[in-house]
């Protein structure tokens, strides 16, 4: 790590959680992301990081979900940015944004996040996992 890394990570503020692959688990990592961005004094983009939390939570526990396995939220705060991930069990499936027909139900999710991050990505492993990230913008 070179002295510009380990001095943004000092300086950054950081929110981990490990929550049921359930419904409730993603409603709960929306509530708690929130409530944590307000502590911080972010009020500004909390309804903002709120909505990310929750569609991306919702795709690991719909599309990530593996039976007896969490997932995790972690949120990442620095001076300039907000960063959000979350980490499913289900590697072996890449997310697509906007992957159904415009009559169907759902599918939206990720062009939503890409609408309000400036923005987002997957990365993959460690085996059997894989984290969708998104960034927005700090005021």
């Amino acid at each position: 790590m070179n002295p510009e890394t380990s001095q943004l990570m000092a300086t950054a503020r950081h929110f981990n959680l490990q929550l049921s692959s359930t419904p409730r688990g993603a409603r709960l990592a929306r509530l708690l992301a929130g409530e944590q961005l307000r502590s911080w004094g972010l009020e500004g983009v909390t309804d903002t990081a709120e909505q990310v939390v929750a569609e991306l939570t919702n795709n690991a526990v719909t599309h990530g979900h593996v039976p007896g396995r969490d997932f995790r939220l972690r949120v990442i705060a620095t001076g300039s940015a907000l960063r959000i991930e979350v980490t499913d069990t289900r590697g072996d499936r890449e997310p697509v944004a906007g992957g159904r027909g415009r009559d169907e139900e759902g599918g939206r999710g990720l062009v939503i996040v890409g609408a309000l991050a400036r923005s987002w990505g997957v990365r993959p492993g460690p085996a059997p996992q894989k984290t969708v990230w998104a960034e927005l913008p700090l005021p």
